[in-house]
């Protein structure tokens, strides 16, 4: 169970969601829908929100344009990470990426597992950093989006829980751009 550390001040996050899909639209994208709600209603904000076709430059340059935007520090991404020939959103962030979070995809499956057992593998749930933005891919179910909210990024994107979470550190992501400035 998270220790959350209840003496500590809730900073919030500011949060950019983007659904891959050729067939959502904001009114009937649940997944999307579902991680804005979670992720509000857990203290943080949502700082933007949008759709983009399973099209690597247009998964790419949104998530760039959000990487540039100061007022964004973490992009949640959903849909587009199984194996069909339209799931491309691993191929489009992971050379984004300046560092992989590993183990973000191995909890993920870890609690995935729990529900859907061997079905976890179907899905190429990733996350990283780049640039002092964390980057994570979910699969573009409701369930899947809640797993990894409720399971992962719910406790590491809270600055109170103990031991240690993203947040605390996100002061020291870009110490390396720093020196050589």
């Amino acid at each position: 169970m998270p220790r959350i550390d209840e003496t500590r001040p809730f900073i919030p996050v500011r949060i950019a969601v983007l659904t891959v899909s050729d067939t959502r639209a904001l009114a009937d994208d649940k997944s999307g829908a579902t991680l804005a709600e979670l992720l509000t209603g857990d203290g943080h904000v949502l700082a933007d929100r949008a759709i983009v076709r399973d099209d690597i430059a247009d998964i790419r340059a949104k998530v760039e344009g959000w990487i540039a935007d100061p007022g964004i520090d973490v992009v949640i991404t959903t849909g587009g990470t199984g194996f069909t020939g339209r799931d491309v959103t691993p191929e489009a962030i992971r050379p984004l990426f300046e560092k992989e979070i590993d183990g973000f995809s191995t909890v993920f499956h870890l609690l995935s597992f729990q529900k859907i057992e061997t079905s976890t593998i179907q899905s190429r749930a990733c996350g990283g950093l780049t640039r002092g933005t964390y980057i994570f891919c979910l699969p573009g179910s409701p369930g899947a989006c809640k797993d990894g909210w409720n399971g992962i990024l719910k406790w590491q994107l809270d600055n109170r829980h103990r031991p240690c979470n993203f947040v605390e550190i996100m002061p020291r992501l870009e110490e390396h751009r720093m020196k050589n400035k």
